[in-house]
């Protein structure tokens, strides 16, 4: 399930080798292990007679994963590969001393050769060079790994397509099989939703009956779609460290994650750049060029943020001494005096105080990110474009593209798991609304 969602969602999803770090104990194993094999099928070659236990092994091996390259109806190469690299024959010419291993290493090269891709090609020359058989075979071997994780990419690339047709079933199926299982996989899904309705239900006001004309109409003002979009909002400020994620967005988590830190790193941004701004005046504002350059400035100082160790006070006041020194050059080019130590101070101190929960720009920043980020879940037409609201300019490139991911994301959700959000709002929404009638008809 995690595999088919991850080749949907991630265009750019390819499979790795493992890099084991340097100086772990894994890697050293590995060394180990592999050194001790070499080693060994080298001290049996140079027996006299030679022995070839080690060598039938690798040859078996290599016989298997070249016949894994080939594709259905490949029927003669599949016979000749098998008739060449035919184990029980080499067995015999090895009791006999009479197997030739250059002669079957130039079989295989040949071989990979017609199978690499282009990008191999290079070390598949390479290995022509080489005459020692055991370096060579160590050599073949990588070379092999490579081309083995070259084809499993391939693959990937050419399913694609069929599982994007239908893997919004097939995730629904499987996610449903799972909670026939489990059946309280949907608890912190419920939860998570029960808040949303929480927080869209206090921003309606309650109607008195008699304009209303209907108990409980507050209830029924809460519409499905706008409770699961605010819910979806949620997810960009989401605690993701210490609250449970919904059951039906784990396959997500990461990358909510990580565009939410995008997000905070692009918000802290756009809260400097309208103080500047506003300090600088339409002389420096105006200018494309100044705004650009303290903008990479800000962005250069503010990468790490997401780490345990970022201090966020001293960064601002890094940036601050900077922002000063930039708007006073930029002042003095144009003939204006630079920044005095009055208007250095206002601009210190307004930066600094960005680290304050109620600071009145970050405030307003993030309601005009959050509207930004509402439209955007709004809109059925997602070739239409969305305006950035005023004060973000400065960062309007890296939100469309944050927003578009984040869209991205969402939707899919949606189409895969709707049948199940809407089974809990059902009965959340009208829970509600019956214990809001209740409580009416009971009172005075």
């Amino acid at each position: 399930l995690t595999l088919a969602h991850e080749i949907v969602m991630n265009s750019n999803f390819h499979m790795k080798s493992i890099d084991l770090p340097p100086q772990s104990l894994q890697r050293r194993v590995k060394e180990i292990v592999h050194r001790a094999f070499w080693d060994c099928l080298e001290a049996q070659l140079n027996k006299d007679p030679p022995e070839y236990d080690h060598a039938l092994l690798l040859l078996g091996e290599i016989k298997e994963i070249l016949l894994s390259f080939l594709i259905p109806g490949q029927n003669r190469l599949r016979n000749q590969i098998s008739e060449v690299l035919d184990l029980d024959l080499i067995q015999q010419q090895a009791e006999h001393n009479a197997i030739d291993i250059h002669k079957l290493a130039d079989y295989i090269i040949t071989l990979m050769g017609k199978f690499c891709a282009p990008v191999r090609d290079d070390e598949v020359k390479k290995l022509k060079s080489l005459t020692e058989i055991v370096p060579l075979f160590r050599e073949i071997f990588h070379v092999l790994d490579l081309m083995t994780m070259d084809m499993v990419n391939f693959t990937i690339q050419y399913i694609r397509p069929h599982v994007q047709q239908c893997s919004v079933d097939y995730e629904r199926s499987k996610f449903q099989d799972f909670l026939n299982k489990q059946p309280n996989a949907l608890d912190h899904t419920t939860q998570w939703l029960k808040e949303s309705i929480a927080e869209v239900s206090a921003l309606w006001p309650s109607s008195e009956p008699s304009s209303s004309g209907t108990n409980g109409s507050s209830s029924l003002s809460l519409s499905p779609s706008s409770v699961l979009n605010n819910g979806y909002l949620k997810l960009l400020q989401w605690n993701y460290n210490s609250k449970p994620v919904p059951e039906t967005l784990l396959t997500d988590q990461s990358r909510l994650q990580k565009l939410q830190q995008r997000l905070n790193q692009q918000r802290l941004a756009a809260y400097l750049m309208l103080i500047i701004c506003n300090i600088g005046g339409t002389t420096l504002s105006s200018l494309p060029d100044f705004c650009e350059k303290v903008k990479r400035v800000i962005m250069v100082l503010l990468e790490g943020m997401n780490d345990k160790n970022f201090n966020l006070e001293e960064t601002l006041k890094t940036i601050s001494v900077k922002v000063c020194s930039e708007i006073s050059q930029a002042l003095v080019e144009r003939g204006y005096p630079e920044l005095n130590n009055e208007n250095q101070g206002n601009l210190t101190g307004q930066i600094c105080s960005i680290k304050e929960e109620g600071n009145p720009v970050r405030t307003l920043i993030n309601n005009r990110i959050e509207l930004y980020m509402k439209n955007m879940l709004s809109v059925e037409n997602q070739q239409k474009s969305i305006p950035v609201p005023g004060g973000l300019e400065p960062i309007q490139a890296e939100l469309e593209e944050i927003g578009s991911q984040y869209v991205c994301i969402i939707k899919y959700n949606r189409q895969v798991y709707g049948p199940f959000y809407s089974g809990i709002l059902r009965k959340l929404l009208f829970s509600n609304l019956a214990t809001t009638s209740t409580t009416s008809s009971d009172s005075p």
